[in-house]
């Protein structure tokens, strides 16, 4: 059993900028911030972008001349009676639809282009800082969660930069454009559309905090969704032994309910902000056309003049019913940003120190005698801080010697390999290498001169060749082979459909757990560490299948410093020595007889695990 702690369910803390700083000011700092971690990843793509913004003005300014065209149709065709010049307006307009159309291809490709490819190194860069966080960050962070941000949250984006961002730039350009033009054409309905702003404004803004708080609690109910549903597909064996199906399927579908009742109130929001402006936009053209009409009656203005302020007045119109409907999807890309920049920002607990072994000559890990020392170490991991896995333990390791650890499941025996691969790091206390303190090292190539089996070992969806060669990328198919046959793994690998090319499903699912743990061994012997830990690396074997894997691997540990966790004696009476653990301390060291006469734990677990034996 793993020493481990189980996953915790909690989201990761929200960074703050001030403890004494208030909770909106912290709030509007961390979304400022947010943003302009955002604008860095757009700034590299100066031509795509500045090329879109000319496509922008240029299909702006061609929108605009578009009410000029329909001014000509009107007052020099309609009016007028001249199918000349109705020609050469109508010719005008479909000129002017060629060079919108053109620059709508050009405005929409580049900020398409921008929008895939920045939620693409988004996501890439989010993934690379993720594989670089220590094990502690995930004790409090769900995988799905993170998933999630991964997926829906970068696609979020994508269709904010590529869409609505450009929409809301068009939108106010035209709405500018058209708004001067209207001053120019005529001051006094002008004066009608711009009375009827600040009512429009209002509901923007009060709608608009509440679509930004749900838009965010919309996002993280979804990512709770995403979360549950992992867990339940990654544990449907159990779920199914358990017949849990109906339990799971009405726990679900709660959790669907909820974030769906968290979009309703989002979208209700949303569609009384669209309504309301839609509603005072509509009525204050109403009331320019009936003013506006009486002034054509009366001579005071042309038809062709009312018809192009009309134009204007919806290119207004329709910018702040745009505006208001992008506000929306601005503050969910706003509150997207938070959450993946929240990954982005954490930062590894375990990393390499500037300067290596201080002062110290450098000099590489694998220079380092391959012996292990702990020193009174005392650990805790990060999700239960008051409840120590480990008190003042001291253990020491020559180079070239077998230690094994034995002891009840949960006594830290785990713990320590955890330790060793600095995984998290102690509270007090020391583990060293060749003499050195680990936290003096770089953590890459301490781990590169460790090769450790797990009880319960992790494989990947890939084929045979890529799960061993995982041990050493650079290792060609003969030494992965070689490595297969030291593992007496090669003879099943052959037997797959596709042998060495055999793909074998999420986590090694389609072999059974002996035969993961032989795939595991291979990736080990291929790897060739200087120190092993092997955590009852055979326990997953039948009889006949352990013994030739003890044979592999008491010939993999001749020459190389190796710990392992037995919870079975018998596999580990050869070791130099035997560490016996319990509750997070060492109770007694010394070989197989030894321990037999002076430590009682030892003696009766072997005499346990022995009569059973018989």
């Amino acid at each position: 059993m793993s020493d481990s702690p189980h996953t915790a369910q909690a989201s990761p803390e929200r960074a703050s900028a001030s403890v004494d700083a208030k909770p909106s000011t912290r709030h509007r700092l961390a979304r400022l911030s947010s943003i302009t971690r955002l604008i860095k990843f757009i700034a590299p793509y100066r031509a795509q972008w500045l090329g879109a913004a000319i496509a922008l003005l240029f299909t702006a300014g061609i929108t605009l001349t578009i009410g000029q065209g329909v001014r000509l149709v009107i007052d020099e065709g309609f009016v007028a009676g001249s199918t000349e010049q109705l020609r050469h307006a109508v010719f005008f307009l479909f000129s002017l639809s060629v060079l919108m159309a053109l620059g709508t291809y050009i405005r929409f490709y580049l900020v398409s282009w921008l929008g895939e490819r920045v939620s693409a190194d988004i996501r890439a860069a989010v993934f690379d800082n993720i594989v670089t966080l220590h094990p502690g960050f995930f004790d409090t962070t769900r995988s799905g969660e993170v998933t999630s941000r991964l997926t829906a949250d970068t696609t979020l984006l994508q269709t904010i930069i590529g869409s609505s961002f450009s929409l809301a730039l068009r939108s106010s350009i035209s709405l500018t454009g058209a708004l001067i033009i209207l001053l120019i054409t005529n001051l006094k309905l002008t004066l009608i559309i711009l009375a009827c702003v600040p009512a429009v404004l209002l509901p923007i803004l009060i709608f608009g905090r509440r679509v930004r708080a749900l838009s965010q609690k919309s996002q993280d109910t979804i990512a709770d969704v995403g979360a549950y549903a992992g867990e339940i597909i990654q544990n449907i064996k159990t779920v199914q032994s358990y017949t849990r199906e109906t339990e799971e399927k009405q726990a679900f579908g709660r959790e669907v309910e909820r974030a769906f009742q968290v979009a309703r109130q989002r979208i209700k929001q949303r569609a009384l902000l669209i309504a309301g402006v839609i509603l005072l936009i509509f009525g204050a053209l109403s009331a320019m056309l009936w003013i506006g009409g009486n002034d054509v009656i009366s001579g005071a203005m042309t038809p062709g003049d009312l018809g192009a302020f009309v134009f204007y007045a919806l290119l207004v119109a329709m910018g702040v019913a745009t505006l208001s409907e992008v506000y929306g999807e601005l503050q969910r890309a706003v509150g997207a940003t938070e959450r993946l920049m929240e990954l982005l920002a954490a930062q590894p607990e375990i990393c390499a120190p500037e300067t290596p072994l201080g002062r110290v000559e450098v000099r590489p890990t694998k220079a380092l005698a391959a012996q292990i020392n702990l020193r009174h170490v005392t650990f805790a991991y990060p999700s239960r801080p008051k409840q120590p896995a480990l008190t003042d333990v001291s253990l020491q390791v020559p180079e070239g010697s077998v230690l094994a650890l034995v002891g009840p499941s949960g006594a830290g025996k785990s713990t320590i390999f955890e330790l060793l691969q600095r995984f998290y790091d102690v509270q007090s206390g020391s583990v060293e290498i060749g003499g050195v303190d680990i936290r003096r090292l770089d953590p890459a190539e301490l781990r590169a001169q460790l090769g450790v089996v797990a009880q319960h070992p992790d494989l990947f969806s890939a084929d045979v060749m890529h799960n061993i060669r995982y041990g050493r990328p650079s290792a060609s198919e003969a030494e992965v082979m070689a490595a297969a046959r030291s593992a007496h793994a090669h003879e099943f690998i052959e037997a797959l459909p596709e042998g060495y090319h055999s793909y074998l499903g999420e986590q090694g699912v389609r072999l059974s757990g002996g035969q993961r743990q032989r795939i595991a061994i291979a990736r080990a012997i291929l790897k060739d560490p200087r120190i092993l830990l092997l955590d009852e690396a055979t326990s997953a074997l039948d009889s006949q299948s352990e013994l030739q894997v003890q044979l592999a691997l008491e010939e993999l540990m001749r020459n190389r410093t190796t710990i392992i966790i037995a919870h079975r004696l018998s596999t580990v009476l050869h070791a130099d020595r035997i560490a016996v653990i319990a509750d997070g301390g060492v109770i007694a060291t010394g070989t197989h007889q030894e321990l037999l006469q002076h430590c009682e734990l030892y003696a009766a677990l072997a005499a346990r695990q022995f009569r059973e034996t018989a």
